[in-house]
């Protein structure tokens, strides 16, 4: 039996809104011998059913099973073709690849007038909206047409086409070598996170060096800009530049508002490009200018001319709440930021076909810090098993490591130390096994597997012990990484101090506000 979450067809059918289902059967109803077709019934059924079950199709007598997988191909195909003829579908990107293929019918019925003059709309339409792709294969079809239909002008012609062909060619291989830079460089951050030590920093350097093509910024388009600033903006991050992150984010989320017409064409990229400018001020910590970053974009999203489509949602719902945690953390307002659990917890369930592990998973991690920070210790645990008994170790390792480190912390906090000692072991041979025992985490496990030799008459002196130690590293080019995953300083404080960990955040960040 297939897997209701493997069934690309059943998928599909339950993402559909009920508008998109009204189309479809119009769509399939606009000859009359669709009626009764066996891919309407099939698509009816699936429709009604809450989960995939290729048993109740077979014997609901629509199809035999010999028959089932081509009919699901052709009703899977049917959906597309619905979907593609929806208005909200039809972006520039669209509506480009339907003028070339209209002019491709008009070039093989011999109509070559006709089909040149689609091609030369569509064209300069491709390049004014940074499509260069598209513009490359016109061009190409172009030149094909232009060896058929001879014209006087056809030398300049020939040179003009020649031009643009060698032009676009140029553009799209210097695009397509950064896109490549960038992907492998956020590979990277998904699979180790930050640089640990100079051997990492070493590689990272002289990866990035030598991927780096050269170029002349002036001659760059918008999608060169956009593509060099996201290779740079995941340099940074790796190697812990957060000022060089801001700079480059910025850059990249500047490009949209100096060209608006691109938000409609790519709000995916704007989103994106959104989410590490929030990232980044929150590392250097500039609260003032989140705000004001968060609520633009908000209120973006919110504002009717935006793009809507499923896509667009999740990532707006994953990006937005994400940074709305990140404030509360910024300014130390946990208890506040309580109303997002539920909101999230939602939005991951009905989000779940389109939003991958790897970030479900820092959701998981921003909610068990926000518990954490309240206070909650109980429900901090409860969202951190969720990560580290996720056993796909491929994705994002430094976030498990950091979570089994909190984990630790809140066993404690919760007077849940009866398994201590084992959670310990397990948590120093998981880091050993990813190469990530450093300074900061080794110190954090020799404090609290001394913690049963502590007198509790002693215990604020060895909390200092451990703040004085801890506070060496705060700066430290590597060892700074662990307090971005959990503000550890802030948690000896309100011990040394007798306060709240969020009082403490509240008071730092009240100095620190610009």
């Amino acid at each position: 039996m297939t897997n209701a979450h493997k069934d690309a067809l059943f998928v599909l059918v339950k993402s559909l809104s009920k508008s998109e289902k009204r189309q479809f059967k119009l769509y399939v109803g606009r000859l009359g011998v669709n009626t009764d077709a066996k891919f309407l019934a099939l698509f009816n059924l699936l429709d009604k059913v809450k989960r995939y079950d290729e048993k109740v199709i077979l014997d609901s007598g629509i199809v035999k099973k010999s028959q089932l997988s081509n009919l699901k191909a052709h009703l899977y195909k049917q959906i597309l073709v619905s979907l593609r003829l929806n208005p909200v579908n039809q972006n520039v990107r669209v509506q480009l690849r339907e003028q070339l293929d209209f002019a491709t019918i008009l070039y093989q019925k011999g109509l070559y007038k006709q089909s040149l003059k689609i091609l030369d709309k569509a064209k300069y339409a491709a390049i004014e909206n940074e499509e260069k792709n598209i513009a490359y294969e016109i061009v190409e079809l172009e030149k094909i047409i232009e060896t058929q239909y001879i014209t006087r002008s056809i030398p300049d012609r020939a040179d003009e086409l020649a031009v643009q062909a060698k032009q676009l060619s140029e553009q799209n291989v210097m695009t397509s070598r950064l896109s490549n830079l960038s992907l492998q460089l956020y590979g990277l951050m998904l699979k180790v996170g930050y640089v640990r030590n100079d051997e990492d920093l070493k590689k990272v350097k002289a990866y990035f060096k030598k991927q780096l093509p050269k170029y002349t910024i002036e001659d760059f388009g918008f999608r060169e800009k956009l593509w060099l600033y996201k290779a740079h903006l995941w340099y940074s991050f790796l190697i812990q530049d957060f000022l060089s992150c801001y700079k480059y984010a910025n850059k990249w989320v500047g490009l949209f508002y100096e060209n608006e017409k691109m938000i409609q064409l790519n709000p995916v990229f704007y989103l994106k490009g959104n989410h590490y400018l929030l990232e980044s001020l929150f590392f250097v910590k500039y609260s003032s200018q989140f705000k004001v970053t968060l609520q633009r974009l908000e209120a973006m999203v919110e504002s009717k001319n935006f793009p809507k489509n499923d896509n667009i949602t999740s990532l707006s719902f994953l990006y937005i709440n994400a940074n709305r945690l990140n404030l509360h953390f910024l300014e130390g307002t946990f208890y506040k930021g309580l109303y997002l659990v539920k909101i999230i917890e939602y939005g991951i369930n009905k989000h779940k076909d389109r939003l991958d592990a790897h970030h479900i998973m820092i959701l998981y991690y921003k909610i068990a810090c926000l518990y954490f920070g309240n206070g909650d210790n109980k429900n901090c645990i409860l969202y951190l098993k969720k990560i580290i008994e996720n056993k796909n170790l491929k994705m994002r390792e430094d976030l498990m490591c950091f979570a089994r480190v909190l984990s630790l912390v809140a066993h404690y906090e919760a007077g849940m130390d009866y398994h201590l000692e084992l959670q310990l072991k397990s948590t120093y041979k998981f880091l050993m096994k990813m190469n990530d025992l450093h300074a900061v985490q080794k110190e954090m496990i020799k404090f609290l597997r001394n913690l049963g030799n502590i007198y509790p008459s002693e215990l604020r002196s060895e909390f200092q012990k451990l703040y004085t130690e801890l506070k060496k590293y705060e700066n430290h080019p590597y060892e700074k990484r662990a307090f971005l995953y959990l503000d550890i300083l802030s948690w000896l404080e309100s011990h040394l101090e007798g306060k709240p960990v969020a009082q403490i955040i509240r008071e730092k960040s009240k100095k620190l506000t610009r």
